[in-house]
């Protein structure tokens, strides 16, 4: 028995297949889903969704979203998301690095909305990082 998955974002159908395991980064913490897993509904963070099929584990870059559980059927709906398979390593640790240097240089600074950005913009390079180096 395997699990149905698809990972939808406004403009593309990013996955669409049969996996035997799938992690998902909920809002909680790491999600884990075996073929019957119990009916649920979870916010997704950014971060790195992992597919186990055919033996080897693939990674999805996701921004944030929602996932619901349901026999068998694991849908996942975000604001982007991007194969780890599809993402450039350089660039993805040379974006990383210039987002940390943004976030180091504003530490200290009282809480404003390009504080906010920048944290953000740092969370989703370190998704696309993380998830270019664990599609092999």
């Amino acid at each position: 028995m395997s699990l149905t998955l698809r990972v939808l974002a406004p403009d593309k159908n990013v996955f669409d297949g049969s996996a035997d395991e799938v992690i998902l980064p909920s809002t909680t913490g790491q999600l884990g889903v075996l073929p019957g897993h119990i009916s649920l509904l979870t916010a997704i963070d950014v971060g790195v969704l992992r597919v186990r099929a055919d033996g080897g584990w693939n990674s999805i870059a996701l921004m944030g979203g929602f996932a619901e559980v349901d026999s068998n059927e694991v849908t996942v709906l975000v604001n982007n998301a991007e194969l780890g398979s599809a993402i450039d390593r350089g660039a993805a640790e040379t974006e990383f690095q210039k987002a940390s240097s943004a976030v180091a240089n504003m530490e200290g600074q009282p809480a404003s909305p390009e504080k906010v950005k920048a944290q953000q913009l740092l969370n989703e390079a370190r998704a696309r990082m993380q998830a270019s180096k664990t599609s092999d």
